[in-house]
């Protein structure tokens, strides 16, 4: 089974959108390079976060998100973000009226729910948790297993927060990546296990 990851690009201030669920500069080093990341030629950035960045996209099995992430992005059109095989949308509603019923998205009630039926989508792949909301639910139930940011120079000041609602303290292991790009601070860090 794969590893569970909770991601995403993050102000220093702890928030992954503003107000408005827009990411405002939160992107930009995703275009502050010449590297392309993939083959739109849109997403360019420099060698090193490449060599992070690009490795880790191609781990990941299936991603994790939230009805709320689903409805800003119209579902991506049915066909999963960055050539991601599946995704799980966590909500209480159905697809919605006239989705596609053959689109690579499963819609589940709950994230031990949503965890279980991507592990089993993703075989040994990654599962990547989108943070937020939903991946903060996923960290308290103890489900997490890494948790990788990439952390771009500026204060948002509010916002989604990258952790969601986590109430309660969770004890990470010293970073086991830092990576220095441009305009960006990739960092990685595994969940520290209860005993």
């Amino acid at each position: 089974m794969g590893k569970v990851v909770m991601y995403s690009s993050v102000s220093v201030d702890g928030f992954i959108a503003g107000d408005d669920d827009q990411p405002g500069p939160l992107f930009d080093w995703l275009t502050s390079g010449d590297v392309p990341l993939d083959e739109s030629g849109v997403v360019k950035v420099s060698q090193t976060s490449y060599d992070y960045t690009r490795p880790y996209w191609d781990q990941i099995g299936v991603t994790i998100v939230g009805r709320h992430v689903f409805d800003l992005t119209g579902g991506w059109d049915g066909k999963p973000p960055g050539g991601i095989d599946h995704v799980v949308v966590v909500t209480h509603r159905p697809a919605p009226e006239g989705w596609d019923p053959g689109a690579p998205f499963h819609f589940v009630e709950g994230v031990e729910t949503a965890v279980a039926k991507a592990q089993e989508l993703a075989g040994d792949r990654l599962v990547e948790v989108a943070a937020g909301d939903v991946g903060g639910q996923v960290l308290a139930v103890g489900l997490v297993d890494e948790v990788r940011m990439d952390v771009v120079p500026v204060v948002l000041g509010s916002g989604k927060r990258f952790f969601g609602p986590v109430q309660a303290q969770h004890l990470l292991e010293d970073p086991d990546v830092v990576i220095r790009g441009n305009r960006v601070l990739h960092l990685r860090y595994r969940v520290r296990r209860a005993g």
